[in-house]
């Protein structure tokens, strides 16, 4: 039996991920201003980051189209598809209808589409999750059983140090933004349960936005020492980098850095973090 892994291109991978975890990106597409980028491994970053410094627009995404996802799906005999939050993006419903239409026509595959709730490195643990199970020979439905209890205990947060892009798309009102520019005002994020995104606090400056971050997270009461922490920057390596050093006191199994691709940097913005465990 074939297995293929397929998850949108908000999942968020390093070179060390890429050698080990067998998983095809569908790319989103980004629109800034009269510039389009591909969310793929051609994408200039930080070509992407200064267009839209520059432009006074929203940017605009374009999920990938349920045929993007049907192709993918003939290659194997048991699919597994991981998904932008279903809150954020189309794509969730886009991989289902894709799902549809390939069992029309193979009706002997097994296709299964994972909402994150999440985004970015949420997808990343989720990907490796399942690639965790495949090996272990789980059936499919146990496996299917497995992530979604998995993505029903995950968490995800983020700070964004630049909020323009959340201004420009309306997710924060211009005289909010306002506010917090002129006060230096850190908005800590988090993933809601159904996928949605949430203020949880509001922190004056960078450095103690991030500390409390680290607070945030020993406060969940959750047993790390079986989960792997996944921070993943958009242009921001040395904070990646001392927030895992801040964050080994909770002895996670595993931290793992990368940085943040096309779909991922348009959210958090440049200098923006996320992390998922």
């Amino acid at each position: 039996m074939k297995y293929k892994i397929v998850a949108d291109s908000s999942c968020d991978l390093n070179p060390e991920l890429e050698e080990v975890l067998d998983v095809e990106l569908i790319p989103f597409k980004i629109d800034v201003e009269d510039k389009s980028f591909v969310d793929d491994k051609n994408l200039d970053v930080n070509e992407l980051i200064k267009a839209m410094h520059d432009s006074p627009y929203p940017i605009k995404t374009s999920c990938p189209s349920p045929g993007n996802f049907a192709e993918k799906y003939k290659e194997g005999d048991s699919i597994f598809v991981v998904t932008i939050s279903e809150q954020l993006s189309g794509t969730y419903n886009s991989a289902l209808l894709a799902k549809k239409m390939t069992l029309e026509e193979f009706p002997n595959k097994f296709v299964h589409v994972f909402n994150s709730c999440s985004a970015s490195v949420g997808e990343t643990l989720i990907s490796m999750k399942i690639q965790e199970h495949i090996e272990e020979k789980l059936s499919n439905s146990q496996i299917v059983e497995k992530v979604e209890t998995f993505i029903d205990g995950m968490k995800t947060y983020f700070i964004s140090e630049d909020l323009s892009n959340l201004i420009k798309n309306g997710r924060i009102s211009k005289t909010q933004g306002l506010i917090a520019n002129v006060l230096n005002i850190k908005p800590i994020m988090r993933g809601t349960q159904d996928g949605n995104i949430e203020a949880i606090e509001k922190v004056r400056g960078s450095k103690r936005a991030f500390k409390r971050l680290v607070d945030i997270i020993g406060e969940t009461g959750v047993n790390f020492s079986d989960r792997i922490l996944a921070i993943s920057h958009a242009n921001a390596l040395q904070k990646a980098l001392d927030l895992k050093e801040d964050l080994k006191k909770y002895n996670f199994k595993d931290i793992i850095i990368v940085d943040t691709k096309g779909l991922s940097t348009a959210y958090v913005n440049d200098g923006g973090v996320i992390l998922a465990f």
